[in-house]
């Protein structure tokens, strides 16, 4: 699937259209554009999110719901660390929840699907004792009505934890070198020596559409002390909120732009495996430098509460 230069300008005022047809131009790719995979290295990560502003739980949570699902990142992950027993994945593009839903057969877990607006999420009070969602948030017109609803669907007691939403700053610094790292892979690779590495033209415009539409899709960046705020004002308590990537995202951002102007399959595992240890070296250095540095100046923030009662 493509998406016209004027479908992307028809959806520039309608940004739940626009969401709709980014994602769905992206779910078959989509894990593959992310470095996304349902083994070791990304059930760590997903696990190592969760924990991070959330703690291990003691025992698994019975049913779970992912909120903007994507192709399952999160959820499928957690299940398998043993965060969920069940899930149920939800997002307003069809083609997602199709994906999540191939994913999760493939991995046999216990997992149902609906296409649904997160401002409106279709299921009764009370049905989950845990909600999650990965780089969900900054994509919905009205966060604070859609954490209403995640409060609403929640068991008394039960949790949500939110991780991977940009903050004010981080989005910034990540945006501009990503832009750069763009700018100067193409023009590099139109050297004739370098032309193999080059990807055809009609690939890098597409990208350059999906680039586009990802600019209308992302509605918000997040202060930390406002994701707090909308998480009282939405009902729940224990709010916590985390920062994290600092240097780590200074290098991952480029380093997926990168990828994503290079032909598929040219960079090969070395690749692979330097770009997740540094992303990794320098993740341990920003924990160290999270005791001086100021928690805005990072790239990702993490959201945790829980709905009153028990």
């Amino acid at each position: 699937m493509s998406v016209s230069r004027e479908e992307v300008e028809a959806a520039r005022d309608d940004p739940k259209r626009a969401n709709i047809l980014y994602h769905d131009w992206e779910a078959d790719s989509y894990d593959e554009k992310w470095s996304i995979s349902y083994d070791e290295r990304c059930v760590t990560y997903a696990r190592e999110r969760f924990e991070l502003i959330a703690g291990r739980p003691d025992q698994p949570y019975g049913r779970a719901l992912e909120l903007g699902c994507g192709t399952g990142f999160f959820l499928l992950n957690l299940m398998q660390a043993g965060i969920a027993e069940r899930g149920s994945v939800t997002d307003i593009s069809p083609g997602m929840v199709e994906v999540a839903l191939r994913n999760a057969r493939g991995l046999d877990l216990d997992v149902d699907g609906r296409v649904a607006d997160a401002e409106t999420i279709p299921y009764d009070d009370a049905t989950f004792d845990l909600v999650v969602g990965h780089a969900v948030l900054h994509h919905i017109p009205d966060v604070e009505q859609a954490l209403r609803e995640v409060v609403r669907v929640l068991k008394p007691g039960g949790r949500f934890v939110f991780a991977g939403e940009p903050t004010r700053y981080g989005d910034v610094v990540a945006r501009r070198l990503s832009r750069l790292t763009w700018w100067a892979t193409t023009r590099v690779t139109r050297l004739p020596q370098l032309s193999a590495w080059r990807r055809p033209q009609h690939e890098l415009d597409e990208s350059s559409q999906a680039a586009a539409l990802e600019w209308i899709v992302d509605l918000h960046t997040f202060p930390p002390a406002e994701l707090r705020r909308l998480a009282h004002v939405a009902g729940a308590v224990d709010v916590e909120v985390r920062t994290e990537e600092l240097t780590a995202a200074w290098f991952g951002w480029p380093v997926r732009t990168f990828e994503s102007a290079v032909p598929p399959g040219k960079l090969g595992w070395d690749w692979a495996t330097f770009a997740y240890r540094g992303w990794q070296r320098l993740s341990a250095l920003d924990r160290r430098l999270a005791r001086v540095v100021p928690p805005g100046l990072f790239y990702n923030a993490l959201l945790t509460g829980v709905r009153p009662g028990m």
